[in-house]
């Protein structure tokens, strides 16, 4: 039989992600980058690598404003969200090749938002024949980079 472990994976799994208290994009902003996984940071919104991701290279464009919902902005405020969104899919393309990308918003509870004070646009690279549904079907997730790699070869693309 053969093992797949994702050792980083464990406070998610466990329901303890959020142990350190206070919001995670908050504390992204106020804390080291590469401690935060923050790869870019505009001037109303940042990038930042997802920690417990779907895929490798799964991105979230969040605001530097807590906020619970793009409704609590103005329409032409939003318009940094979707050009980091736009350049997180460029970086992601260059840096890894994916096949395509699956990228969306869990606004509130019953949307699925495990996050729900601090709205945030996921940005999920995939390929075919990936391992879509071996979390439903497997209870396991597979990553081909280890964040570390993944930090560093999203944040150098980000940089040029």
């Amino acid at each position: 039989m053969k093992f797949l472990s994702a050792p980083w994976r464990w406070k998610f799994i466990c329901g303890r992600c959020g142990d350190e208290g206070g919001c995670i994009f908050c504390r992204a902003l106020a804390g080291d980058d590469r401690d935060t996984l923050v790869c870019f940071r505009g001037r109303d919104f940042f990038v930042m690598l997802n920690k417990f991701p779907y895929s490798s290279g799964h991105l979230m464009v969040a605001p530097h404003a807590h906020l619970a919902s793009p409704l609590q902005m103005a329409a032409a405020d939003l318009g940094e969200m979707w050009e980091l969104t736009q350049r997180a899919l460029a970086v992601l393309q260059e840096a890894f090749r994916p096949d395509g990308f699956n990228i969306g918003m869990n606004i509130g509870k019953a949307a699925g938002a495990g996050i729900q004070d601090h709205f945030h646009q996921h940005v999920v690279p995939r390929w075919q024949g990936d391992s879509n549904f071996m979390a439903v079907t497997g209870g396991t997730k597979v990553l081909s980079y280890d964040l570390e790699t993944v930090y560093a070869t999203v944040r150098a693309a980000f940089a040029r």
